[in-house]
């Protein structure tokens, strides 16, 4: 067998397992939802019929109207303000001859090596300092700063494979910095600023530390922080905490499907220039 043939077989294969190990989480979920309430589970059960009261019973007991939309204030906060600053830095250090600009984009990959946890305590006392603490945006500006330095590498490694020549002949035909960047590079940046849009989306409504730590008030608390205080009083319940789980995640998946086209694209379009 040839090294193409051991790819072709082997290729389904490695596809069929990463498949796998994404879907059956979620199918496990599902199948757990619909059980009867407090019954014990193992494995994927299959339901003897369908218990929709399960999600009904968790909205109501954990209150997750106002936990969805303080996490959706928060994620509409956060998502446009660091994007449009993740892509103005990026554009900035791709683009620009910004005096100690080498140095100050290392600082910004060195924050990708720092945990959150790592932090979140000099972050709290900060904050508090500012009177910024269980307010929202006092966490929003603490998410902002933690989606940065991915950001500004992001769009950075994307403008800097736009030609010179492009960015040369904008100048040349009068273009300012501020009209060379949203008339001649943005409409070709779509992709990379939809993905990056949608990652921010995904941390923002994932975030869990943050929110835990420089939230106080259950008025303002997150979906997933909310859903952290549900499963320590229904811990043995294992169909009402799946069903908890599944309206928590479900805006995420909702998001990605929406942009599903573009994020692909960007993705593959940073891979591909790579």
């Amino acid at each position: 067998m040839t090294v193409r043939q051991r790819r072709d077989v082997a290729a389904p294969v490695v596809l069929t397992v990463f498949v796998a190990a994404v879907l059956v989480p979620f199918l496990s979920l599902l199948l757990a939802s619909l059980q009867p309430a407090g019954t014990p589970l193992t494995g994927l059960a299959r339901p003897d019929g369908i218990h929709l009261e399960n999600f009904v019973h968790a909205w109501s007991a954990a209150g997750f109207g106002p936990l969805l939309r303080s996490s959706a204030v928060i994620a509409l906060a956060v998502v446009p303000a660091a994007v449009v600053c993740a892509t103005l830095a990026g554009y900035a250090l791709a683009t620009m001859d910004v005096p100690g600009g080498g140095k100050l984009y290392g600082y910004l990959l060195l924050g990708l090596s720092i945990p959150t946890e790592v932090t979140v305590i000099p972050l709290y006392y900060d904050l508090r300092a500012l009177g910024l603490t269980n307010t929202v945006p006092g966490l929003a500006l603490a998410e902002i700063a933690a989606f940065m330095p991915f950001g500004v590498f992001w769009m950075r490694a994307h403008f800097a494979t736009v030609p010179r020549s492009l960015i040369e002949a904008a100048r040349l035909d009068g273009a300012s910095s501020w009209t060379t960047l949203w008339r001649v590079l943005m409409p070709s940046s779509r992709p990379a600023v939809t993905t990056l849009g949608v990652l921010y989306f995904v941390w923002s409504w994932n975030q869990f530390l943050l929110p835990l730590i420089l939230i106080q008030d259950p008025a303002k608390r997150t979906a997933p922080a909310g859903l952290g205080f549900f499963t320590g009083q229904y811990n043995v319940d294992v169909p009402l905490l799946a069903a908890a789980t599944l309206i928590v995640i479900a805006p995420v998946v909702l998001v990605y499907l929406f942009f599903q086209r573009h994020f692909i694209n960007g993705v593959l379009s940073g891979a591909l220039k790579g």
